[in-house]
């Protein structure tokens, strides 16, 4: 009796066991079971640590996923930060979003906090993708931080603009350097070095050649002094203010600054201190002794405040360079350089005699001029950052073809014959180069038709409220496609699945839904949380009731034959 008991008890398990283990496998209530891929929170194991003015970020991420360089932002509320410190990280390419930098295994982030107040908070934001394709959300997370109290007096701001990882600006003490020698042969500037020179030395007796390259080098030094405080000083402010520095209204407003420093240089209007200040500084400048090694290094300390039209604009650029690099050390020492190169044309001529000077011309302000279209390079740089780098492209290709269509309007002057090969090889240069503009304005045949045939006619839906309206008013199945200009996956569902012929006569009995998740808001954030969504691609299935089907969703890309297949499951 017993043995017949213990029989129908193991019957029943074999027949209860397979539902109960099928209702767990399909439910439609906990998809992300259904998921090959690992949450946000394992992928990327995120932690922090603050020791005094330091705070220590570190992720661990899991093999087969990495982190995007470009998406890891800092946010910080009552507090104010330093220079933040990014390693490079990886090369890594694909067909949509070209060259990105991305780190795997794992990365630590070293972030100096200049200031903090009670209450104090950063706001850390990262990003990442599997291999394969599937990118996670914006994952945001928010940290308390200990007080830090600054040097100076603290001014925080409660919403203080987000403070990216510093990229690498397209500057350095070598550029420096030669700005400073370019600005040497201006107009405004080379006239002035035999006047200088003869203030210099003073009307005394014949002096020895190691006495005069001492005096030059002196007046050097001294105008050297001024700038590299200027660059101290300035550095020092721009740390204070570096998040501000990052905003994208002042980078529009440095943009347009630097726009303006570089129409000056193009001769359009003239920028420079004002004459009464200018006239007062060469008084007292005046007043030293010419021919001694303490009122030289006055005069050359005098001299380094007395800004001409034509260095007021190089000079500008590098200081706004400077505060928005917020390193006191770099900003000291590229001012520094930029006055040695200004002084070398000078010293050759204190030591040698005006011989040694080209003779005045035309040439000088082509210079000048060329130093506007260095200038522009800048606010192009800055604009990078917010209009992406497709217009970045573009802008860049304009400043070329710019600056090549000027130097062969130069070559038209010339009466010499090898500069009509010059003038032939800057015009395939600009052609070359003309290729952004190009497809912006005259998109090819096959660029239109590839753009019209990827394009399904999908139903945009913005938010949880419009999906459901959607879903009640129509009588047939639905598929929600969820995107993101961020996945990568999603850009490979449109050029490679969505593009198929068969695959668009397997959907036309689905009304097609879109939500376009790119800008991570809160009526995104709810509409992923309601479907559970950990990352994109992912597309759900609704029946013709407007309920999931079960165990249809896709993660992950699928070929247009895989994705025909699971349609066809679908169907039966």
């Amino acid at each position: 009796m017993a043995n017949r008991i213990l029989t129908l008890i193991l019957l029943l398990s074999t027949l209860i066991c397979p539902q109960l283990a099928g209702a767990s496998l399909f439910a439609p209530s906990s998809p992300v079971q259904n998921s090959r891929f690992l949450t946000v929170d394992r992928v990327f194991a995120f932690d922090f640590q603050q020791q005094q003015e330091t705070l220590t970020l570190r992720w661990q991420i899991q093999p087969g996923y990495y982190l995007y360089r470009d998406k890891i932002s800092l946010t910080p509320s009552q507090a104010l930060l330093g220079d933040i410190s990014v390693p490079a990280g990886l090369p890594h390419k694909d067909d949509f979003f070209g060259e990105v930098a991305i780190f795997r295994d794992s990365l630590t982030v070293t972030v100096p906090i200049t200031q903090s107040t009670a209450g104090a908070t950063v706001r850390v934001t990262y990003q990442g993708c599997a291999d394969s394709g599937f990118c996670y959300p914006p994952e945001t997370r928010e940290i308390p931080l200990s007080t830090v109290t600054a040097g100076l007096q603290p001014t925080p701001s409660n919403t203080a603009p987000t403070v990216t990882a510093p990229a690498q600006l397209p500057f350095s003490p070598l550029w420096a350097l030669l700005i400073g020698i370019g600005v040497a042969f201006t107009p405004c500037v080379l006239p002035m070095y035999p006047l200088i020179s003869g203030l210099i030395l003073g009307r005394k007796q014949q002096l020895s050649a190691r006495r005069t390259l001492l005096l030059a080098f002196t007046y050097v030094q001294g105008m050297a002094l001024t700038y590299t405080l200027l660059g101290i000083i300035i550095a020092a402010a721009g740390l204070r203010f570096q998040a501000a520095l990052q905003h994208p209204a002042v980078l529009i407003g440095l943009s347009l600054l630097f726009i303006a420093l570089a129409l000056s240089m193009f001769g359009l209007y003239n920028l420079q201190m004002p004459s009464a200040i200018q006239t007062r500084l060469a008084q007292w400048s005046n007043r030293q002794q010419s021919g001694s090694l303490g009122g030289v290094f006055c005069m050359g300390a005098l001299a380094g405040l007395i800004c001409s039209p034509c260095t007021t604009a190089p000079l500008s650029a590098i200081l706004l360079y400077i505060a928005q690099s917020g390193n006191s050390v770099a900003g000291g020492g590229i001012l520094y350089l930029y006055a040695l190169g200004m002084g070398l044309p000078l010293i050759a001529v204190t030591l040698f005699g005006n011989r040694f000077l080209p003779r005045s011309g035309p040439w000088m302000q082509h210079i000048k001029t060329a130093f506007g279209f260095v200038i522009l390079v800048l606010p192009i740089f800055l604009l990078e950052r917010i209009v992406g780098d497709t217009w970045g492209a573009r802008l860049w290709s304009l400043l070329v073809i710019s600056f090549l269509a000027w130097l062969i309007m130069l070559g038209l002057r010339s009466q010499w014959r090898g500069m009509r090969l010059i003038q032939l090889l800057l015009l395939i240069g600009a052609v070359t180069t003309a290729r952004p503009l190009q497809e912006w304005l005259m998109p090819s045949s096959s660029q239109a038709n590839t753009a019209h045939t990827t394009s399904l006619p999908f139903t945009p839906v913005h938010n949880l409220e419009q999906v459901n309206q959607s879903l009640a008013s129509s009588q047939r199945p639905a598929m929600l496609d969820l995107y993101a200009d961020w996945c990568v996956a999603c850009k490979e569902f449109e050029k490679y699945t969505f593009s198929d012929t068969d695959v668009k006569q397997d959907l036309a009995r689905f009304q097609l839904l879109q939500a376009d998740v790119t800008a991570n808001n809160a009526q995104q954030n709810a509409l992923l949380k309601k479907f559970q969504v950990m990352g994109l691609p992912t597309i759900l299935f609704f029946d013709s009731n407007g309920r999931e089907i079960p165990d249809s969703r896709i993660t992950g890309f699928m070929n247009a034959e895989a994705f025909r297949a699971h349609l066809q499951k679908l169907g039966q």
